[in-house]
């Protein structure tokens, strides 16, 4: 896995920016060099404005939408339509006013859907769809992701994976369904570990007083079951974009001078 590269930039408006530029670019360069790109979303505040800042870049059009694979790294369990799902933010940020090819879009299924209220069999059918696009050359059970995105939470939170909770110390599974979670909704269905470290590039966002303590945690050697951002790494690459607030806690060492 990667070691932690730190970004830091002056508020969370330019972090969203400079985040959707740099996501632009890795897309564009994942197109030309394979045909195709595939990213994995999150939601929060972070992720839906990196979403809502790549719908009004300049550039946004430099992007094939038709060649893009679009994964979530969790979901809130809730009804479809439900206001509070990642799927149904990011629809209202970006998805809906790009035109991606749907059946490239991978959203995890609803509450009240085709597992009823099932979590767990919800994850299991997400794992096989992760599986079945997954190739011989991918380094586990899904694809190799070109860019996995994640928000940290103040308690170090990624995805819907909770210090202390059993989703910390799985192993073997690729997606599970998380029950009892400390932040509502309590039901969720979240990649794990595993899932997250098979991507070529991970990166997390934080911005805000309420993350400083999180990502200096995080990024302190903290272990991964007590700090779950701690353990979210990439296999070439690992980036936390910061906006000063949420790196108020970091040694200045940790990162160079011109990032802020």
């Amino acid at each position: 896995m990667s070691a932690p590269q730190v970004v830091v930039h002056r508020d969370k408006e330019l972090m969203a920016k400079a985040a959707a530029a740099r996501l632009i670019t890795k897309i564009v360069d994942a197109q030309a060099a394979r045909g195709f790109a595939s990213v994995v979303l999150t939601g929060g505040r972070n992720g839906n404005g990196l979403l809502a800042a790549l719908a009004e870049a300049p550039a946004r059009d430099a992007v094939d939408w038709h060649r893009l694979d679009l994964w979530w790294g969790d979901e809130r369990f809730l009804p479809d339509g439900d206001p509070e799902r990642n799927y149904t933010q990011a629809r209202e940020a970006l998805l809906d006013s790009v035109p991606l090819d749907p059946a490239r879009v991978h959203p995890i299924e609803p509450a009240g859907g085709r597992f009823g209220n099932d979590a767990d069999a919800a994850a299991e059918e997400y794992a096989l769809e992760l599986a079945a696009a997954a190739g011989p050359e991918d380094h586990a059970a899904v694809p190799s992701f070109d860019v996995l995105l994640l928000g940290v939470g103040p308690d170090t939170h990624v995805a819907s994976l909770f210090p202390e909770l059993p989703g910390m110390y799985e192993q073997e599974r690729m997606v599970i369904g998380v029950h009892g979670a400390p932040k509502p909704p309590p039901t969720r269905v979240s990649l794990t570990l595993p899932a997250i470290r098979a991507a070529r590039e991970v990166w997390l966002l934080a911005a805000g007083e309420d993350k400083a303590n999180a990502a200096a945690i995080a990024l302190s050697g903290a272990g991964e079951v007590q700090a779950p951002a701690a353990g979210a790494r990439g296999r070439s690459r690992t980036l936390w974009l910061l906006d000063e607030a949420a790196a108020s806690q970091l040694p200045r060492d940790l990162y160079p001078p011109a990032s802020a």
